[in-house]
């Protein structure tokens, strides 16, 4: 015979009203992270590369290194695969606008901390790259089987970028960063097909 539930042999731990609010705080942003999540797997990832730049990726990109802090670079456009290779190398040794990202990205996780929990935090950047990580991939290697390109290496930094720039995003998305932070509009380049490789010099390398 089953007895009646009785927990009075363990303590009770009681959720104070601040924890509440804080949960339920919590609940529309998660709900906002996997919306982001879900409309961004329908994007057309890796689907424009080597394309002439066209108005909109200009007007991104322009605002990308305005709010980043290179007010004098100009975008340029790669054409290929060995053009795009060449500019992932130049990124790896010349990497200025990598430390500016990094520091940006400190600060939003800092402010995002301060409206999630670290839980809760985790849980919703593990969410994104779930939703995303199949998809960006399968779209790199589609996009390579059109070139012909097999170099793994290379297709892997392609989307582990796209994958770092949807974090980055959406850090931005939970803190209410205004709609021209630098990571928005990063990933607006990826969303629409290019992959925007990073800053030589005055040149930021757009394939």
């Amino acid at each position: 015979m089953s007895r009646p539930f009785d927990d009075s042999s363990e303590p009770h731990m009681l959720i104070s009203d601040a924890e509440l609010d804080a949960l339920e705080a919590e609940i529309p942003i998660l709900a906002g992270l996997r919306r982001f999540g879900e409309e961004a797997v329908n994007m057309p990832w890796f689907s424009r590369l080597g394309r002439p730049l066209d108005r909109e990726a200009r007007a991104l990109a322009r605002s990308y290194l305005d709010g980043l802090g290179f007010p004098d670079a100009e975008p340029a456009r790669l054409r290929d695969w060995n053009e795009a290779a060449d500019a992932a190398m130049t990124f790896d040794v010349d990497p200025a606008h990598w430390e500016v990202e990094e520091s940006l990205r400190a600060a939003l996780a800092a402010d995002a901390l301060e409206i999630l929990s670290e839980d809760a935090l985790n849980i919703a950047m593990t969410h994104v790259s779930a939703l995303l990580g199949e998809r960006v991939r399968a779209a790199v290697h589609d996009a390579a089987h059109f070139w012909e390109v097999e170099d793994e290496e290379l297709l892997n930094a392609a989307a582990g970028a796209a994958l770092h720039a949807a974090h980055g995003a959406a850090l931005s998305l939970i803190v209410e960063a205004e709609e021209d932070h630098p990571f928005r509009r990063k990933f607006g380049l990826f969303t629409r097909g290019r992959w925007p490789i990073g800053i030589a010099g005055l040149t930021f390398n757009i394939f």
